[in-house]
């Protein structure tokens, strides 16, 4: 017989692979994770270089929140 305890299931991380129609339908603007994500940037270092100026494409400061405009996204990548 097996019991379990209720815990969570260890995960693995993310390992979704965007397209291009993933990322035009995301929306006018996307968190700052998402658009790591997106370029392949982790969490921790996508804010990082949010609160240094130095992410890839422009990021609105919304309050405390990190947005990035999914345009932008599209013209790093070249996809207009």
């Amino acid at each position: 017989m097996t019991t379990t305890t209720g815990a969570p299931a260890t995960t693995q991380p993310s390992s979704k692979v965007w397209t291009i129609d993933a990322v035009r339908g995301l929306g006018a603007t996307i968190d700052i994770e998402t658009a790591g994500a997106i370029l392949g940037i982790g969490r921790s270092k996508s804010y990082e270089l949010a609160k240094s100026g130095a992410f890839p494409v422009r990021v609105l400061r919304i309050g405390k929140r990190y947005l990035v405009p999914t345009p932008s996204i599209l013209a790093l990548l070249g996809i207009e």
